[in-house]
């Protein structure tokens, strides 16, 4: 199976994640981008809502299953090149030319609950899943970039308190910090508000496009100067 479908509801695209917890790896990356290249190149498409198949999570991030024993085979060049394309995902995302809407139908974790911030505009359940930041657990730094997806995202207040206690945090309380739009009680709901709202948007690329470059541009800016080094130096664990 795939990691990604890529479906339509009229106008609106609904990219799939389906490889169980969605973890983060080379073949998700590329297949991430292709995916979203395709959305770009259907110029009929007028939003795209991002979601997950599995019952538990939308994506839990990085797949330690695979860069821990990359790590101790030193394919550093491997891991090198996954986290540029990771931020080559998280770009696009930020400059997409049409709505980009996570529908958040489990838990988010780590750069799952990135991914989610470097959307548009989020829904998530009310039910279950949480939305979380275990790198302070993990010995994991965040990168300068994803310190920007999130400041854009949430109030510093709660990125502060998520970031540093690696708490789990429900839908309902980021409705409240307006870090969603909106808490939904049933999966059903879910994706039919997501893509509701996805169909109230008819905006011309041209001049959505660049709403978001020139809204984005000093994240952009920090990825690419302040990630680079750092991924260069497999500055990305510590102690």
């Amino acid at each position: 199976m795939e990691n990604i479908a890529l479906t339509y509801d009229g106008d609106v695209a609904i990219l799939l994640m389906q490889n169980g917890e969605n973890r983060h790896n080379p073949a998700y990356a590329q297949d991430m981008l292709n995916s979203l290249q395709r959305v770009i190149e259907n110029t009929s498409c007028k939003a795209l809502v991002i979601t997950s198949n599995d019952e538990k999570c939308f994506s839990l991030g990085i797949d330690t299953d695979w860069l821990m024993p990359a790590m101790k085979a030193q394919q550093f060049d491997e891991i090198k090149a996954f986290m540029h394309s990771m931020d080559d995902v998280f770009k696009t995302l930020l400059l997409f030319p049409v709505p980009v809407i996570a529908a958040i139908n489990g838990h988010a974790f780590g750069n799952g609950a990135i991914l989610a911030c470097a959307c548009d505009f989020r829904f998530m359940r009310s039910d279950k899943g949480f939305f979380c930041f275990p790198e302070v657990d993990l010995s994991i730094p965040f990168l300068p970039g994803m310190i920007e997806f999130v400041k854009k995202t949430m109030p510093y207040y709660r990125f502060n308190e998520m970031k540093l206690s690696g708490r789990r945090v429900s839908g309902l309380e980021l409705e409240q910090d307006h870090v969603i739009e909106k808490a939904y009680d049933s999966q059903e709901a879910l994706m039919l508000g997501a893509i509701e709202y996805a169909k109230t948007f008819d905006k011309k690329r041209g001049i959505f496009g660049e709403h978001k470059k020139r809204l984005h541009k000093h994240i952009v800016h920090t990825i690419d100067t302040e990630n680079t080094p750092l991924i260069e130096s497999l500055s990305l664990m510590t102690q």
